[in-house]
């Protein structure tokens, strides 16, 4: 079994504002990830393109300890689901995301950069616990239908599959296509046999049919 390895990507998304609490105070918010939404292709010179189906973050957001992080870095937390200062809901659009930041210089910092538009992204950690891959119109998909959510981040850049891959993304590819190859493989030996059997019937049935005639 191989080991599965964290991932970086910059979803499908909707937006990424401030908006203002009950309170009085700043909120982040916006959706990381917009469900069956087909990403940009991915993989560099191995292409690929992936979404993302509605219910892959459901048991994870419901049991696993998440922070919001700026850049996924974890020297600056922003929230957290435990502490009750990152709110994470599955609707209708996505995975959507309210983060209330700490009252620090650099958290004002990070909010004062998204209002002006300066930061408008978000990428997620994650990784992938069920998928699917295959190929539509020449170019090979993958489904992501459950995945283990480790953080929700404010980014400068964006990681992309082609710059950032992450590991496991690649290995799943090489064993899609290994097991395409595998496929095809035994597709043509097992007709190659059948060839060879009725060959074989057919040389049969003409010995039988000639010492019939003796």
């Amino acid at each position: 079994m191989k080991e599965s390895k964290k991932e970086l990507r910059m979803l499908p998304m909707k937006e990424l504002r401030i908006a203002e609490s009950e309170g009085g105070g700043s909120i982040i918010e916006g959706h990381a990830a917009v469900f069956d939404s087909w990403s940009e292709t991915l993989g560099g010179i191995f292409p690929f393109k992936e979404i993302v189906r509605k219910g892959a973050f459901n048991e994870s957001i419901g049991k696993d300890d998440i922070r919001a992080l700026f850049n996924h870095d974890p020297n600056y937390v922003l929230g957290r689901n435990r502490a009750g200062t990152l709110e994470l809901v599955e609707d209708e659009i996505g995975l959507r995301v309210r983060i209330t930041p700490p009252d620090t210089s650099w958290a004002k910092d990070i909010q004062t950069s998204i209002r002006r538009g300066d930061i408008t992204q978000m990428s997620i950690g994650f990784i992938v616990e069920e998928d699917e891959w295959s190929t539509q119109d020449g170019m090979d998909v993958r489904e992501i239908r459950k995945v283990k959510l480790f953080d929700v981040s404010p980014v400068t850049f964006p990681a992309y599959t082609a710059t950032d891959v992450g590991v496991r993304a690649m290995q799943e590819y090489d064993g899609y296509k290994a097991e395409q190859r595998s496929q095809a493989e035994a597709a043509e030996q097992a007709a190659e046999s059948a060839a060879k059997k009725a060959k074989e019937q057919e040389k049969l049935k003409n010995l039988k049919t000639k010492f019939k005639n003796i």
